[in-house]
């Protein structure tokens, strides 16, 4: 499945992105009157159906140098004025991916980036992060944080871009909490306690972390890769290349994570 999502997604994708105000529909992307909004939090307690998982163990991934050309700054990458890691104090280099469910173009990108994280060394954290850019991007980013913390992503996240682009069983505008519920009971959550979990506190939160992050990293659009909270990824010519940058600035931040810092200087007999 994830071979067909590649070939009827990524030739007509590859370098295009869902913007905040983009309603991405079956055929081509429609323009979305209302502007993004922010999500506000629900006074709803939260009902946790399952606990996270454990988390993987560590791989062991040879650390491989980056292949290509360096990238230019201003072309390939902006640096992030006063950027931090989205999941600051790993003591890895992150990766944060912005996405969105319902962005075609996410859906494109998938497989592709999938396949790349799955060869990054132990050293790197990659973060998905989904953008709740306000509309309809606010349930799928709901139903991204609710099963983060039921420990159902990683049995749930190319399923759900499989049903809303390529089986179309979930749509991408009106959808109900109770749909996205009995989608996730097909994972093994119970239907009731996830769509009631997506109107939490503690799901609004991370809605909240998400956004303040997007803005705080100048991300407008997805798929949007950002390095260690510093280098957001502007050029490439297609996903690999995109990702070909992401390999350059990752070296980077591991040479500069691996020098120490330069002692001050002291005068005599201070």
């Amino acid at each position: 499945m994830t071979s067909r999502l590649t070939l009827l997604l990524f030739t007509a994708l590859t370098l295009a992105a869902c913007g905040k105000q983009e309603a991405p529909a079956p055929a081509a992307p429609v323009a979305e009157t209302a502007p993004a909004a922010t999500a506000t939090a629900p006074a709803a307690a939260e009902t946790t159906a399952a606990a996270p998982t454990a988390e993987a163990a560590p791989n062991n991934n040879p650390i491989v140098p980056p292949q290509g050309p360096a990238p230019v700054l201003g072309t390939d990458y902006v640096e992030i004025a006063g950027g931090q890691p989205y999941q600051p104090g790993t003591g890895k280099i992150e990766v944060a991916e912005a996405f969105g469910y319902t962005c075609p173009h996410c859906a494109a990108f998938e497989p592709v980036v999938s396949a790349w994280k799955a060869k990054l060394p132990a050293d790197v954290n990659f973060v998905p992060v989904a953008a709740p850019f306000g509309g309809y991007w606010i349930p799928y980013a709901k139903a991204y944080y609710t099963a983060e913390g039921m420990g159902l992503v990683d049995k749930t996240h190319e399923a759900m871009f499989r049903a809303l682009h390529l089986e179309r069983t979930l749509p991408v505008q009106g959808v109900t909490d109770e749909q996205i519920g009995a989608f996730y009971a097909k994972y093994g959550a119970d239907a009731k306690a996830f769509a009631s979990t997506m109107s939490s506190f503690a799901v609004a939160g991370k809605l909240k972390r998400a956004e303040q992050f997007l803005v705080r990293s100048g991300v407008e659009g997805t798929p949007s890769i950002v390095v260690n909270g510093k280098y957001r990824i502007t050029g490439g010519a297609g996903f690999e290349d995109q990702l070909r940058i992401a390999d350059h600035l990752i070296a980077k931040e591991r040479a500069a994570m691996a020098t120490p810092a330069t002692a001050p200087a002291t005068t005599p007999g201070g």
